[in-house]
């Protein structure tokens, strides 16, 4: 692939866990896009019910091929474009944060998140796949969220792909904990990491990266600390990179939601960045590394017990 396309990439501000008023707000945006004549349009990581520690997102999964797919393959036909985007989707009896790629001719493809994030564990599982999705304008790498910042992810896709699309729903820390200097440092050290994170990616595997994100706020709650209210926003910064990390057009948090459109050139250039054998690209502050392992660990117990117990809805 070497024929320069228009890109776009959706910024949302969805309402945590409200499955149908996401899906009316994301078709609304998608036919923003395709008014300006995208063939690839991207949505956010969980574009249906966004995430946190909450729960409205027990009962936030839909079956694979339910009503979020057919928005997209719907969408797909309709514009004649790519259309893709993730949400928690149900199959054979586990959920998975699962992208699906629809495609003009009604096909889609698929990637499941490799690894949930913190809180993320309570609610899907990860999956194996190499995120590596068969079209027929070429091979699309799909990553997610965390998926951006893992070295694996770079081996996986390194060489064996013309373009990566994806998204985030990566929040922010707590807004509302004392003492408010100590927050607010760690504050601006996430942001920096996520506003550097698609035009990291697009230099390390040399193609251009369509990245959508999540604006909005919202109000949870912080595992194993109950009564602990955790006030917080998703980050934003929704990008269309080029080839050599260029970022071609950006919306960031502040500017809330609706759609950024720019031509890349799908194909691949040499990369300008190195990987390397451990497990993060950023330098991850302490403080979020520990909270990493402790709602891992947390999470995934916390997973298998709702399943057992029935509170996690698996349609």
């Amino acid at each position: 692939m070497n024929n320069a396309i228009k890109a776009s990439a959706i910024q949302m501000k969805a309402e945590l866990g409200d499955i149908q008023s996401n899906l009316v707000k994301a078709e609304k945006l998608i036919d923003e896009a395709a008014s300006s004549g995208s063939s690839m349009i991207i949505v956010p990581e969980f574009f249906t019910s966004a995430m946190a520690f909450h729960p409205s997102l027990l009962e936030a999964a839909l079956p694979l091929q339910g009503k979020a797919h057919e928005l997209l393959t719907t969408m797909a036909r309709k514009h004649h474009a790519y259309v893709g985007g993730s949400f928690l989707a149900s199959k054979q009896n586990d959920l998975y944060n699962t992208f699906v790629l629809a495609m003009p001719d009604g096909e889609a493809a698929y990637h499941d998140k490799d690894q949930p994030t913190m809180w993320e564990n309570c609610y899907y599982r990860g999956g194996d796949d190499d995120g590596i999705l068969a079209t027929p304008i070429g091979p699309v790498g799909a990553v997610l969220c965390w998926e951006f910042v893992r070295n694996r992810t770079v081996e996986r896709l390194l060489g064996r792909v013309d373009l990566v699309v994806g998204g985030s729903c990566w929040w922010s820390v707590p807004q509302n904990w004392p003492p408010k200097s100590f927050w607010e440092l760690h504050h601006r050290k996430n942001k920096k990491i996520m506003a550097s994170t698609p035009a990291t990616l697009a230099r390390m595997l040399g193609v251009a990266v369509v990245h959508a994100a999540h604006a909005g706020e919202f109000k949870a709650h912080m595992p194993l600390m109950p009564g602990m209210p955790y006030s917080s926003h998703y980050l934003g910064e929704t990008q269309i990179v080029d080839r050599s990390g260029v970022i071609i057009s950006r919306m960031t948090r502040e500017e809330g939601e609706g759609v950024i459109t720019a031509e890349i050139t799908p194909g691949r250039v040499k990369p300008s960045l190195g990987f390397s054998t451990s497990f993060w690209i950023p330098h991850l502050p302490l403080l979020f590394r520990l909270v990493w392992a402790y709602q891992n660990y947390y999470g995934r117990r916390y997973y298998g017990k709702a399943k057992q117990k029935g509170m996690l809805l698996v349609p």
